[in-house]
């Protein structure tokens, strides 16, 4: 797989406009793909984040395949001029991940669940809502550890601000979990990295990172 990082220029119109519109992000950053992507089983994952130290925008985009950030020379003012290092910055990865391995853990995801049946009257069929309580978000991510292989040690939810997305008449929760853990299947784990975990990936979300713990 390939990561690349982007570091994005705060005073860029453009910028601004996706930040507020996650979906947009997503079709700029398509652009660096072939444009039969969509008929492909491939899957492009990416989320923005603030750099710890410099709270720099940092946009993280994950694929099968190996992008072209041509493009960008055309689109002026899209990167952060100042940005220390190359930028973007771009390498290829292989996970290999073993039982009982510990490793820190970076999701920024949409945690939903399905209404039920008594819950649901007078609302769309199948309709999912999000989970507000921090206790029911961690549930949920536990919940999908036990698919996607791994088990939580430590974690917190941090809700952010909630993105409402005109176009598609969407209002979609964001929360930033951050934490510890432990590898139960390495296989099933690497496919959820690969997959993306949760809903709204077109919107940012399910870009699952991982680090050797310090």
């Amino acid at each position: 797989m390939y990561l690349s990082r982007l570091i994005l220029n705060p005073r860029s119109r453009q910028v601004q406009r996706e930040l507020a519109r996650p979906y947009e992000m997503h079709r700029t950053i398509l652009r660096a793909y072939p444009e039969k992507l969509a008929e492909q089983a491939e899957r492009v994952l990416f989320r923005v984040d603030a750099q710890p130290r410099t709270g720099a925008l940092q946009l993280l985009v994950q694929s099968h395949l190996c992008p072209d950030w041509g493009w960008l020379a055309e689109t002026s003012g899209y990167l952060d001029p100042h940005a220390n290092g190359e930028n973007p910055a771009l390498k290829e990865f292989d996970l290999h991940l073993r039982a009982g391995q510990l490793l820190a853990f970076r999701l920024r995801a949409n945690p939903t669940q399905k209404l039920s049946r008594s819950l649901a009257r007078g609302l769309e069929k199948g309709k999912r809502v999000g989970l507000y309580k921090p206790e029911e978000q961690l549930a949920w991510l536990a919940r999908k550890g036990e698919t996607h292989g791994f088990r939580l040690v430590s974690a917190t939810a941090q809700q952010q601000e909630r993105l409402d997305d005109a176009i598609h008449r969407l209002k979609l929760l964001s929360v930033l979990f951050e934490g510890v853990l432990q590898v139960t299947d390495g296989a099933r784990l690497a496919e959820a990295v690969a997959s993306g975990i949760g809903s709204g990936k077109a919107f940012g979300f399910g870009l699952l990172s991982l680090a050797p713990m310090r």
